[in-house]
């Protein structure tokens, strides 16, 4: 056996493809490193409102998901700077649709609930902040992360409830994932409000069941896959309805869903081929 291996390994063809496989193998590792930990790629949508008076001046809104705090690839520093990213964009609302945290097996770290927190109380916007929570969210502790958020006045937590946040109508749905979501509830809340109709639930499954008068839907959950396909597509949606609302932009009636890939990770602190990413949404005046 070990003469076998000493002429394999004299073979240049072999030495070749082990030379070959090993430095596919660094690529790799380098690329999922580079997928995990860059900066957020911003992304950026237009859509128009009759909501908004004919020559008015564009809204935007900054949309994050699945920030998933947990070590090792998301600690409270890595968030703060997000954090000062999202704050250089200037948007007029900031919408957030759960997963604040990680706490998953993988974890190096679990942070506590005002670590988690503690970052996203700088974001800065004009007309606030509106966050849902997600399952993990529930998982880890909802009770203990809503307290935190309590804390900052610019954020409005909306469980199947709705706010009226400046020129924005917002409604927002509690965990469709864990079975939470109530979009009876959370219409009812916003029937009387005025302006946009911004809707925001952690999951993109309940878009066909959100009235038809939305503008806009804005959710996670799927990371877009997280480990996907170079060509395109995932292994795993994580949508009951497969790659149809699983990542970006979707029509339906007349809304609009912007599925976000999110910004942390869960299960695995891993990415592959698929980016964090922040996504800028201008609503203009219907022409």
């Amino acid at each position: 056996m070990k003469a076998l291996l000493r002429a394999l390994l004299h073979n240049k063809w072999v030495r070749g493809a082990l030379a070959l496989g090993v430095a596919l193998g660094l690529s790799l590792m380098v690329k999922v490193w580079y997928d995990t930990m860059r900066d957020p790629v911003v992304k950026r949508l237009t859509i128009e409102s009759s909501a908004l008076p004919a020559g008015s001046a564009p809204v935007t809104i900054a949309f994050l998901t699945d920030i998933h705090v947990a070590g090792p690839d998301m600690p409270p520093s890595r968030l703060a700077r997000i954090v000062d990213q999202v704050n250089a964009l200037q948007p007029d609302l900031i919408a957030i649709t759960g997963d604040l945290v990680s706490e998953k097996r993988a974890a190096t770290k679990v942070y506590s609930a005002e670590e988690i927190i503690t970052p996203l109380g700088g974001l800065q916007a004009t007309y606030g902040v509106a966050l849902v929570p997600g399952n993990h969210d529930h998982w880890f502790g909802w009770p203990d992360l809503e307290a935190q958020l309590a804390r900052h006045s610019q954020i409005t937590v909306l469980v199947n409830d709705a706010a009226q946040m400046g020129p924005f109508a917002v409604a927002g749905l509690d965990d469709d994932f864990t079975g939470r979501a109530d979009v009876e509830a959370a219409a009812a809340a916003a029937a009387p409000l005025t302006g946009i109709r911004l809707w925001l639930s952690h999951s993109p499954d309940v878009f066909p069941s959100v009235p038809v008068s939305a503008d806009l839907v804005v959710a996670g959950h799927t990371h877009c896959g997280q480990i996907a396909y170079p060509w395109g597509g995932s292994p795993a949606t994580m949508s009951d309805f497969g790659e149809t609302f699983a990542c970006g932009v979707s029509e339906l009636h007349g809304k609009t869903l912007v599925t976000g890939a999110g910004i942390g990770t869960s299960l695995l602190p891993v990415r592959l081929f698929t980016q964090p990413e922040i996504w800028v949404i201008e609503v203009r005046a219907a022409r």
